[in-house]
């Protein structure tokens, strides 16, 4: 099968820390089922409830795995409630999460084939707690998929899966609309805008583009790389997880810009 790896891989994200013995409830799980699995640990430190963030990293994480990785990704603010729990087929990989935009970013860059409901009990374990589904569904579902089951197996396809509005920007009077995806450690201002959503507007690197955050109007030169500029000065760069990052050069662009996680961004040819 074209998702059976020699020794499966499955990479494990959550917003779960490491204090509390859940991430290794879960991997105890996976191993039960999957004994020759191989866990790749893609991040525990999610910011708790951040669905976004959790997007964000794993959409930055999962290309770089083998094909035929499984991925089961845990940020679950809404867990126990009619929100589904769901498998996501791409060309390269299976994602298995809830269905509230957390494996949305993923699926962008992996080319969705088919999303599937888990309603299998057959994937789940016997007994399944209405607050921990990434033990009780998720994990086991992931550790099937590991050994080679079908993802059809998992349960009845769905169409209508949620995609959040951070997923793609829009355009508006040859203008992007999008949003601030992520603020990495480096404060850097990573939107949800693309490469090639910038070719759309034709923007040309070494030249400034027009970036209006919320009330802020910027004109930072597009550039390949943070050293095009000089330390201090304000840059747009594509970064490298594919997003447009409004940065300052060895500095913090967050902090000095005021940025924060879901402001509106503006973007066009200044």
């Amino acid at each position: 099968m074209v998702y059976a790896l020699r020794r499966p891989v499955v990479g494990l994200l959550s917003d779960f820390g490491l204090k509390d013995p859940y991430v290794v409830e879960m991997k105890a799980v996976i191993l039960s089922i999957c004994k020759d699995a191989q866990i790749i640990d893609v991040s525990h430190e999610i910011e708790k409830f951040n669905v976004r963030m959790g997007a964000f990293v794993l959409a930055s994480a999962v290309s770089y795995f083998p094909k035929g990785t499984v991925c089961v990704a845990v940020v679950d603010p809404d867990v126990g409630t009619r929100r589904r729990p769901i498998v996501v087929e791409t060309k390269r990989s299976l994602l298995v999460g809830p269905d509230n935009g957390l494996l949305t970013l993923a699926t962008e860059k992996e080319e969705i084939k088919h999303v599937y409901e888990i309603g299998n009990t057959a994937f789940m374990l016997p007994r399944v707690s209405k607050t921990f589904h990434g033990r009780d569904v998720f994990a086991p579902a992931a550790a099937y998929l590991a050994t080679g089951r079908l993802p059809s197996e998992a349960g009845s396809k769905v169409d209508d899966y949620f995609i959040p509005k951070y997923a793609k920007p829009t355009i508006e009077d040859n203008a992007l609309a999008g949003e601030v995806l992520h603020i990495d450690d480096f404060d850097n201002i990573i939107t949800n805008v693309s490469e090639k959503n910038l070719n759309t507007i034709n923007a040309k690197q070494d030249v400034p583009l027009l970036v209006k955050l919320e009330r802020k109007v910027l004109r930072p030169r597009y550039c390949s790389t943070y050293g095009e500029v000089d330390a201090n000065e304000l840059l747009a760069v594509i970064g490298g997880h594919g997003f447009l990052e409004i940065a300052v050069n060895r500095s913090n662009a967050a902090s000095k810009l005021k940025a924060r996680v879901g402001m509106n961004v503006r973007i066009a040819k200044a």
